[in-house]
């Protein structure tokens, strides 16, 4: 599995977006916001704060059977972030971030979804879980399925410690429903998906780097075999004009106007 480079302009990265369903943008964030969110984000974990997602919630392989297993209260995700603190706000704000969501989703007026993502996700050593290959949009409701989300590493991600792979061109794709389980996960099984997954790329970030990706790109990603928390801060936006279906998932709470 390859490593992806980083491209240096808006158009180019407009161009790498649209033809892999991802883009990278390296050191968008500077060392002391890393270390200040590092630091919120320890005081969050320990104690977690609701609301929190525990890994024995999710049910995925290597995740602990139930809370009261070992390793049953580790976090996998502390939830609603943007409203958590000012620090995540800027994030989300940030006007570099924002500039870019502007050009991939070719939209003068962006929101961010209170309902989809907006949490920080961590890996824990010893109890994190496999997330298989899905589409993010498989449980998303909106009028059209173009959405865009952002995961701010704080730390290195890589193989060794569960970092996303992704499959480069994925968000163009037209699937059956036979190549989804009953989950709507990729089956690895079926030799209809085995040339798809031979073009994984496994994503190498660093701490201050950006991943922007698709709401169709298929993504995974395994267990924490480090020793050492990972912490990524992930967002997903919207343009204005494409509306979350009433009464569904996707309409739960208001989206928020960052533009």
């Amino acid at each position: 599995m390859g490593r992806i480079e980083a491209v240096n302009t808006i158009g180019d990265a407009v161009q790498s977006f649209d033809r892999d369903g991802y883009y990278v943008a390296r050191s968008l964030f500077p060392e002391e916001i890393v270390s200040a969110l590092v630091g919120l984000i320890d005081r969050s974990l320990s104690p977690a704060l609701a609301p929190v997602e525990f890994e024995a919630d999710v049910h995925y392989p290597g995740a602990p059977p139930s809370k009261s297993s070992p390793g049953g209260n580790t976090p996998r995700r502390l939830l609603h972030a943007y409203g958590r603190d000012a620090l995540f706000q800027h994030v989300a704000r940030n006007p570099q971030v924002v500039s870019l969501l502007k050009a991939l989703i070719g939209s003068d007026s962006i929101r961010l979804s209170q309902n989809h993502h907006n949490c920080v996700m961590t890996k824990h050593p010893g109890f994190s879980s496999v997330t298989s290959w899905h589409q993010d949009i498989r449980y998303w409701r909106f009028d059209r399925r173009e959405l865009v989300s952002t995961w701010l590493a704080l730390g290195p991600e890589n193989e060794h410690n569960g970092g996303l792979m992704v499959i480069p061109g994925s968000h163009k794709l037209d699937f059956e429903p036979g190549q989804f389980d009953a989950a709507l996960f990729l089956r690895t099984d079926l030799p209809a998906n085995e040339a798809l997954l031979a073009r994984a790329v496994a994503i190498e970030l660093y701490a201050g780097d950006m991943l922007f990706f698709h709401s169709r790109t298929l993504h995974a990603a395994g267990q924490n075999e480090s020793t050492v928390i990972k912490r990524s801060l992930v967002y997903t936006y919207r343009a204005e004009d494409n509306q979350p279906i009433p009464e569904t998932r996707s309409a739960v709470y208001e989206d928020i106007p960052v533009s």
